[in-house]
């Protein structure tokens, strides 16, 4: 019996008694004197027992089932490791039709002695940054490299860009590593989906902006030299984005955050669906964003988008870039091979020797060439093979064998009784030379 209860006794035990009114009672125990006198009423026909509250000893209706704490703890264990009380609420919805409050989780947890790693964080009252107001205006660009697949898997690097002023996702994509193909394929992503956003946040890497960037003296900054593109930086000036580099992690916190947001969430995703490859884990990603932009995105304080429409010309835009020199054949030299430019017709391009050509890699795997700001397609070119000449150098002739019946052979029967020198005297050659 608690505090409370044995209170409640020991007072209605004297107004039974008559030691103490009914007014008096209701100020003591804090009820009514309607209360007061249904308990006084109550204890007469049934005892002390009456004060007891009804549903003691009995299950609420709205209880936990045993089986569903077992569940809950067997998951937690086992597939849904390391999930947050949040997440893992959302999975059990989603995924088993178990509807739990994350409160009702982390108790059943709790009782169960299991620590969750995921601690509750007080919401910050300040920002050091406001977000931006309209959606477009400024994303984030970074890549993660984790064991997004656990043991099932290789380690990979997931590539992504973030909006600041809604907190979506923009686009995100699996490498074995941080490299250029995977930022192209977020940027390609997000112009197709949403649009081309007006400035783009990153960190200084140098498949950003060239190590000469810093460089380059007072001098020549004020003599208007630039530092040169690289290969991300010059699909971000065709597409008018305004590069600007991070000098520190804190200044692009937005997309920081996203990644140990991924690693909690994203993670325990990929572990439910079994997947283990790496294009398993790109396909499962759009499915993913969208439900994380449902449930995370906030709404823009401009509900005008500030993303441009996407160019047509993407393809041309968003590609590995290599540029050549045309030979005088009109052939320009590509991974050890020559190829020609060929048109829309199928004719082959004449080109000016020396002319600079621009070839673009597709991220499709396809490639194409421009010349004179025009597309056109590659076709290799296989030289003739080139005529045999016999080389007398070289080449070795077969010694002549005199038959047996040649008269060199019989010279000494021919010619018993006179010598060689004789004989080219009587024909009229001495030394090789003949007179008259």
């Amino acid at each position: 019996m608690s505090q409370k209860e044995a209170k409640r006794v020991y007072v209605m035990e004297q107004v039974v008694s008559g030691k103490v009114t009914v007014k008096q009672a209701a100020e003591l125990l804090g009820l009514s004197e309607r209360q007061i006198k249904r308990l006084k009423k109550g204890m007469k026909q049934e005892g002390v027992a009456f004060l007891a509250h009804k549903n003691r000893g009995r299950k609420p209706k709205h209880a936990i089932p045993p089986d569903i704490w077992e569940k809950v703890i067997s998951l937690y264990l086992d597939k849904l490791k390391d999930a947050s009380c949040e997440h893992m609420s959302e999975l059990l919805t989603e995924l088993f039709g178990i509807k739990l409050s994350a409160r009702s989780i982390r108790r059943i947890l709790t009782q169960a002695g299991i620590k969750n790693p995921h601690t509750r964080k007080m919401p910050r009252k300040r920002r050091s940054r406001a977000r931006m107001p309209q959606a477009g205006l400024l994303v984030q660009c970074d890549a993660s490299p984790y064991a997004w697949l656990e043991e099932r898997g290789p380690e990979l690097t997931l590539h992504g860009i973030i909006d600041d002023a809604t907190g979506q996702i923009l686009a995100l994509y699996f490498r074995p590593h941080e490299d250029l193909y995977g930022y192209l394929q977020v940027l390609k992503q997000m112009v197709q989906n949403h649009g081309v956003p007006e400035s783009l946040y990153s960190d200084r890497h140098t498949i950003f902006f060239s190590p000469n960037k810093d460089k380059l003296s007072i001098e020549d900054e004020l003599a208007g030299k630039k530092a040169p593109l690289t290969q991300f930086g010059k699909a971000l000036d065709e597409l008018g984005i305004n590069h600007i580099p991070a000098r520190s992690p804190q200044a692009k916190g937005r997309i920081e955050r996203l990644w140990g947001t991924l690693q909690g969430r994203l993670i325990i995703e990929l572990r439910l669906e079994g997947i283990s490859t790496l294009d398993q884990a790109n396909s499962f990603l759009p499915m993913f964003i969208d439900r994380f932009n449902q449930r995370f995105g906030v709404e823009a304080t401009d509900p005008n988008s500030a993303f441009k429409p996407a160019p047509p010309a993407l393809d041309q835009i968003i590609a590995f870039r290599e540029e050549r020199k045309a030979s005088n054949g009109s052939t320009i030299s590509l991974d050890n091979a020559l190829f020609q430019l060929v048109d829309a017709n199928g004719s082959t391009v004449a080109l000016t020797p020396r002319s600079k050509v621009i070839v673009l890699k597709h991220l499709d795997g396809s490639t194409s060439a421009l010349y004179h700001d025009r597309l056109f397609s590659l076709k290799e070119f296989v030289k003739p093979p080139d005529k045999k000449v016999k080389d007398s150098k070289t080449t070795q002739r077969k010694p002549t064998i005199p038959a047996v019946d040649h008269p060199w052979r019989q010279f000494p029967a021919v010619f018993p009784q006179e010598t060689i020198e004789a004989y080219l005297e009587r024909k009229g050659f001495i030394f090789g030379k003949k007179y008259a």
